[in-house]
């Protein structure tokens, strides 16, 4: 490792900003020619779209409707919705706010209804029901939502996917450094340009690999919105979306650094499930706690400002208008600061286990390894 430190402190052969981006390239043209990463591409942008237009297409299954009293269930005979008679309008609320069911239909006391019925229901009118009768009774909603329920669901499910697949993408990090130490390239890689350097280039290229996608995703997002029918979502997403895409990349590039080290302390393709369970339950971890607490406001907040959930948790809650102005700035800067020291210290580990052969290495050797 002397002469390897050597050349760090000396800069290699190339300066470190040329030697970075001679890596960056590197990484850039070789992933651009497999097939795979065109695949993965494709399969994100039609996925979107098939978010965006099957849920239009295909309805639901059947509609679940709580009624109370006789004329109720009696507009809604041969309607095809499930009815469910409850004993008063307090019994159908209550089942409406636990998702039990989709509305209810109670009785009207103002006069305003020429069926003698109100539709009740929780954020959004349901199309639905409300169709299902023969004259449209007047709706009342209990929690009136700038959004409908299932719009938000669907808005959280692409950041929340969009994030999960930028964040497994760096297994591609982890492949590529295990397979040129396994093919004894590293060597030659290492006595031309510094070793950070070969972390820096990857991270580099493979963070702006990102970016392109996500702008492939910025064109194609919109006009999967357009034709499957949510035109009126844009104008509410845009804030959102602006916010994702900085925090996108910037956990990226702090999941990238991990995944590097992750290659870097094995030496067979064989052995790189045994060192990147960490890195994937960085990834797994906050997608399953997005689409799991969406509706928890309290558990929500405490994941927009944890570093590696921050980058999904912080849009989501900007879209539903649980967030002051201050705080994406404060989570997006515990974010980058995240990044820098992540990125130092993986740096260190990356130096001391790049060049060791012979099975998985464990952290602290690799770091005492470093010179």
């Amino acid at each position: 490792m002397t002469g390897v430190a050597e050349r760090e402190r000396n800069g290699g052969s190339h300066g470190f900003a040329a030697a970075t981006r001679l890596v960056a390239e590197r990484e850039m043209k070789t992933f651009l020619r497999a097939k795979a990463f065109w695949i993965g591409l494709g399969v994100i942008v039609v996925g979107l779209f098939a978010m965006s237009i099957l849920p239009t297409v295909f309805g639901g299954g059947e509609t679940k409707v709580a009624t109370v009293g006789a004329r109720a269930a009696e507009v809604l005979t041969d309607t095809g919705v499930e009815v469910r008679a409850v004993a008063d309008v307090a019994e159908a609320e209550a089942l409406i706010r636990s998702e039990e069911v989709e509305a209810a239909v109670v009785p009207d006391t103002t006069g305003e209804s020429a069926t003698g019925v109100r539709v009740v229901a929780l954020a959004d009118p349901p199309t639905d029901v409300v169709a299902a009768l023969r004259t449209a009774p007047p709706v009342d909603l209990l929690d009136p939502a700038e959004v409908g329920q299932g719009r938000r669901q669907l808005v959280i499910m692409v950041f929340a996917l969009l994030f999960l697949m930028f964040g497994m993408s760096g297994t591609a990090i982890a492949q590529s450094t295990v397979t040129e130490k396994q093919t004894r390239i590293v060597e030659i890689l290492v006595s031309t340009v510094p070793v950070r350097a070969l972390l820096a280039g990857k991270i580099v290229g493979h963070s702006l690999l990102t970016i392109g996608q996500v702008l492939v995703v910025a064109v194609a997002g919109p006009v999967a919105m357009r034709l499957g029918g949510h035109s009126e979502l844009l104008a509410l997403v845009a804030p959102a979306l602006g916010w994702f895409v900085p925090f996108l990349l910037l956990g990226f590039v702090l999941l990238a650094a991990m995944w590097a080290v992750a290659g870097s302390l094995v030496s067979r393709q064989e052995d790189l499930g045994s060192s990147m369970g960490l890195v994937m339950l960085l990834v797994m971890g906050p997608y399953f706690g997005v689409m799991f607490f969406s509706d928890n406001v309290a558990v929500l907040t405490v994941l927009s400002f944890l570093p590696f959930s921050s980058a999904i948790a912080m849009p989501v809650r900007l879209f539903a208008g649980d967030a002051a102005l201050w705080e994406p700035l404060l989570a997006m800067g515990l974010l980058a600061g995240t990044v820098v020291l992540t990125v130092l210290l993986a740096s260190r580990v990356y130096s001391g286990s790049l060049l060791h052969t012979g099975g998985k290495l464990a952290l602290a050797k690799a770091w005492s390894r470093e010179a």
